[in-house]
């Protein structure tokens, strides 16, 4: 009977659809991939083996409707459920994905109930929704009308991501709706929202989506994100996450060949501007020290409590935690603590300084320029560059990291006035003198460490002549560096969270600012074992931030060489 064969003939996979559906409600994850690249073999690939879904990704990138008509093709007749991610919630893009026969659309950037309540509409038909009826592939041309329109409202799948911090307080109500099973999390754009730009989950930010999670799956509905490594992907599915992303087609192509290159010795990280020139090499670590490194001092760990308190002048108090004290070379570092409305008078130092902001605001004047820094921002002061700082808040302690390129801190005050000038709150210093960096804004470096990402806020390529180096780095959990040495003294003080660091053969637990002296030599490397992420401040007795790769191995056990 006519009637009967074009029940089968329409484009929507019922049963993949329903096999969806079935493994969120037993419990079970799903696995997909999402696809960037045009060639529909990527989404065969996926088909062929088993993936539960593929999401087209029609937001970013470079795909146009052809691309994403011919990936559509490619799952069809199979038990993969392929999604089309819109570019914007709209619906006329929303009726083009599913009458191409999508199985369903993820909705980007959905802040409210309303943005919701309006995606759902735009996947069903009349009277319940807006979607015209359209004879192409999803009613296998205008053949099965009937049979389609009947089963579609109920069987499109609706993904809203949520990647705002404005959809926070919305989430119970969106979670009421009928027509959504899974809501997705994008961390990248949840962590800019939070004034992270640039970070995968900026501070709080993994703990706000896993408390969302929770908050989502009380309601019976299902979570799911992107993952970033096979260790993620078991951590994601044991907290709960359900449709379980392997990775972007590019990712996954990324991830290998970077596994190939690292068996052959030529491993790099590549630059912004795509020119192999500018990429980083990634060292093959060497399986012992080199001879002529060898350390003639220990480590020391210093905790703020077990150092004295130097007032530099009323209301502004310093305690050092690396310097000549306990044998650090060319380097002095420690915490300082402005009460509310205490200054520190114009002066200069015969070395460059760095000062980061821990806690609290700080004003800091360089020859009368005004700047004003707030939590993790950076200025750094060139040697014998009169300067001066002060704590503009009546009531708020601000807390500071400062970093000194000399063992035993000098200073010579002037009594020259300067003009002074506001500066902008986005500036990033005076040209080929004090240069300031702006956490929110700042440049991230990743693939350093896996689970690692840091910001340089000084340098001698950064600012031409300067004696150290230095920045911030954040560790998500199980996050660390391999084992490494260096050829000066460095200074790694953690202002957040737990660190664990592995110096050759010794363990030690840092937290509170408490900071690891680690001289020149010494195999070392700093893991993150605690359940949330971890910030430190470093800073090398070196101009450039370079280091020296070895075997695991030197940093748990001490390394076959003779001490000096």
């Amino acid at each position: 009977m006519p009637g009967a064969q074009a029940t089968h003939g329409d484009a929507m996979k019922t049963q993949a659809l329903e096999t969806f559906r079935e493994k969120l409600a037993a419990g079970h994850s799903v696995h997909g991939l999402w696809a960037t690249l045009e060639s529909a073999t990527v989404t065969e690939i996926a088909v062929a083996l088993g993936l539960d879904w593929v999401v087209v990704d029609a937001e970013h990138g470079h795909l146009d409707w052809k691309d994403v008509n011919e990936h559509v093709r490619a799952a069809l007749r199979s038990d993969t459920v392929l999604l089309v991610r819109l570019a914007e919630r709209s619906t006329s893009l929303t009726k083009r994905a599913l009458d191409i026969g999508a199985d369903g659309v993820v909705i980007p950037w959905v802040e409210s109930t309303e943005q919701l309540e309006e995606a759902i509409r735009d996947c069903r038909y009349p009277p319940e929704g807006r979607r015209g009826i359209g004879g192409e592939r999803a009613t296998a041309w205008g053949h099965c009308l009937a049979e389609h329109t009947a089963e579609a409202n109920e069987q499109v799948l609706v993904v809203p991501v949520i990647e705002s911090v404005a959809a926070i307080p919305h989430i119970p109500a969106m979670c009421e709706l009928d027509g959504v099973d899974v809501f997705f999390f994008g961390p990248a754009d949840f962590s800019a929202t939070a004034g992270c730009r640039g970070q995968w989950e900026g501070p709080g930010v993994a703990e706000q989506i896993l408390e969302l999670k929770d908050t989502i799956i009380a309601a019976g509905k299902h979570c799911g994100l992107m993952t970033t490594s096979l260790d993620d992907l078991e951590t994601r599915r044991e907290q709960g996450f359900r449709m379980l992303g392997l990775g972007s087609d590019t990712g996954l192509l990324s991830r290998s060949l970077h596994q190939a290159l690292q068996k052959l010795g030529c491993d790099r990280m590549p630059a912004t501007s795509l020119d192999p020139a500018d990429g980083r090499p990634v060292r093959v670590p060497l399986p012992q020290p080199p001879e002529h490194m060898r350390p003639d001092r220990h480590e020391l760990v210093t905790h703020v409590t077990e150092t004295d308190t130097l007032e530099l002048q009323s209301g502004v108090l310093f305690n050092p935690l690396v310097g000549q004290f306990n044998t650090a070379r060319d380097l002095t570092t420690g915490v300082v603590a402005f009460k509310p409305e205490a200054s520190l008078d114009c002066h200069t130092h015969p070395c460059s300084e760095s000062i980061t902001v821990l806690e609290g605001q700080l004003e800091v004047l360089v020859e009368g320029r005004a700047y004003r820094l707030g939590s993790l921002d950076n200025i750094t002061i060139p040697r014998w560059l009169p300067h001066a700082a002060r704590n503009p808040d009546p009531a708020v302690t601000a807390r500071l990291h400062i970093a000194l390129a000399m063992d035993v801190p000098e200073r010579e005050l002037v009594a020259k006035e300067f003009e002074r000038i506001e500066m902008p709150d986005d500036s990033p210093g005076h040209p080929g003198r004090e240069r300031v960096t702006r956490f929110a804004t700042a440049a991230r470096t990743f693939g350093v460490g896996p689970g690692a990402e840091f910001i340089d806020f000084f340098n001698a390529d950064l600012m031409p002549g300067l004696e150290m180096s230095g920045g911030f780095g954040r560790f998500d959990p199980d996050g660390r560096l391999p084992a490494h040495l260096h050829d000066f003294d460095e200074s790694i003080c953690i202002i957040d969270g737990e660190a664990t660091c592995h110096v050759e053969g010794r363990r030690y637990s840092l937290s509170g600012c408490a900071t690891a002296m680690v001289p020149r030599g010494r195999v070392h490397y700093f893991i993150n074992e605690s359940p949330g992420s971890m910030d430190m401040i470093w800073v090398y007795a070196g101009p450039l931030p370079e280091r020296i790769v070895v075997d695991e191995s030197c940093a748990l056990h001490p390394p076959d060489r003779t001490p000096c």
